[in-house]
C-alpha cells in the first residue's frame, strides 16, 4: 500500500482526524497543542496521527492535502485547515457544530 493510500485510508476511516506533531497528550509543537485543545474543548473524539513517528506520512501529507504545514485537521474526509483555522472556527462556535455533525454521521 502506498503512503497516499495509507493517508486516504486514515482520513476516510475516521470522522475526525488530526495529523499533528506529537500526540494530543504529549504535543510536540504549540500549533498541534492548540489544535488538539480546540477539538477537546468541543468534546470531539478524534483520531490523531503523530507525523513525527511516521516520516513517510510527514513527507507525503502536504502533497496529498495541498497544505504545507502541520497540524492538519480533516473532518469527514475534507481538509479543514491548520491550527489558525481550527482555533478560529472554535472561537466562532463553528468547530463545535462541525464536530457534532461529523460524529452523528451528518
Amino acid at each position: 500500500m502506498s503512503v497516499k493510500e495509507r493517508i486516504q485510508q486514515i482520513v476516510s476511516g475516521h470522522p475526525i482526524v488530526l495529523f499533528m506533531k506529537g500526540t494530543p497528550q504529549f504535543p510536540m509543537c504549540g500549533f498541534s497543542s492548540r489544535a488538539a485543545e480546540a477539538l477537546r474543548d468541543c468534546g470531539a473524539t478524534f483520531h490523531s496521527v503523530n507525523v513525527l513517528a511516521d516520516p513517510e506520512i510527514r513527507a507525503q501529507l502536504p502533497r496529498y492535502s495541498d497544505w504545507p504545514t502541520f497540524p492538519q485537521l480533516f473532518i469527514n474526509g475534507e481538509l479543514i485547515g491548520g491550527c489558525d483555522i481550527t482555533v478560529e472556527l472554535h472561537e466562532q462556535g463553528e468547530l463545535q457544530r462541525m464536530v457534532a455533525e461529523a460524529t452523528r454521521g451528518g
